[in-house]
């Protein structure tokens, strides 16, 4: 009896947690589509997404913004392809190869730089990168997406290779055991076996490492320069979370209202790559079963 009532109890505690979680998602969408659709009304959805200036204090505000669309994009994409390779190796390594010791010494110094404020990192970034990316390529100023990138890439590893090293280790050991009994060697049985065994949990790694990408904005604002330009690789730019994070505190009206809508698109952006996650990882699975 006692042990039927501590169960329920527990049972309870977690399903009021998911309630929570559940009921914090709805609200955040809500508030963001009735503060966000206004100004989307009143600029208009494409002059909004696809308009190329933004200039919301000018005697003509221009609300467009597709600089910080696509600097986001560029932005996210480049810290991927730039930070996923290191970090999907780093983990085959300490999961795989490494020795107990040395891995337990890796896994704490990752620890310590998922564990870094990114303020840290933008400060760093802008006291050492900055001027490295100006003086190296003779640039007239190092905030850049260059720059921006260079920092992401750094402040996503951490997340990829905690989340991928753990996804690796749940890999049965009897799985490699029968690849090395066939005689395979243990690269091939690391890469053909154990990775694609993981696979869902290093995508998973890989889509954390996007969300923290996308929506970092005090590290980024600190090493891209935040001016809204078109993105080219070493000028200044401006990212949406950065757009928001530097005009909220002194806007009003319309360029408040125009605010909410960034933080609308953002999230968005957001929903959709969860969506593609499970839809994909759902496919891969039907696939499995077959």
């Amino acid at each position: 009896m006692k042990k039927d009532f501590f169960e329920n109890l527990i049972h309870g505690i977690f399903l009021i947690a998911g309630l929570i979680t559940i009921a914090a998602v709805l609200v955040i969408s809500i508030y963001l589509i009735i503060s966000g659709l206004p100004a989307i009304s009143q600029i208009g959805l494409k002059n909004f997404l696809f308009g190329k200036t933004w200039n919301p204090t000018g005697a003509n505000p221009q609300y467009g913004i597709l600089p910080f669309i696509l600097t986001s994009v560029y932005g996210t994409c480049g810290a991927i392809l730039f930070g996923t390779p290191l970090a999907f190796f780093t983990a085959v390594f300490l999961s795989k190869v490494a020795s107990q010791k040395y891995k337990n010494i890796f896994l704490s110094g990752i620890n310590l730089l998922a564990g870094i404020p990114s303020v840290v990192y933008g400060l760093v970034g802008m006291l050492v990168l900055v001027p490295f990316v100006r003086n190296i390529f003779n640039l007239s100023d190092g905030a850049s997406l260059f720059s921006a990138i260079i920092v992401l890439s750094i402040m996503i590893y951490p997340s990829i290779v905690k989340v991928s090293v753990n996804a690796l280790d749940s890999v049965p050991k009897e799985y490699e055991e029968a690849s090395l009994a066939l005689g395979a060697t243990k690269i091939e049985t690391y890469f053909r076996v154990s990775v694609p065994a993981a696979k869902s949990g290093i995508i998973a790694s890989i889509v954390l490492g996007v969300g923290r990408a996308i929506g970092e904005a005090m590290a980024v604002m600190m090493v891209s320069g935040n001016v809204s330009n078109m993105p080219k690789l070493f000028e200044s730019v401006r990212f949406l979370t950065t757009a928001v994070a530097s005009e909220m505190s002194y806007s009003s009206g319309l360029q408040r209202q125009a605010l909410f809508s960034i933080a609308l698109v953002l999230f968005v952006f957001i929903m959709m790559i969860n969506a593609a996650l499970n839809f994909f990882l759902k496919k891969d699975k039907e696939q499995s079963g077959k």
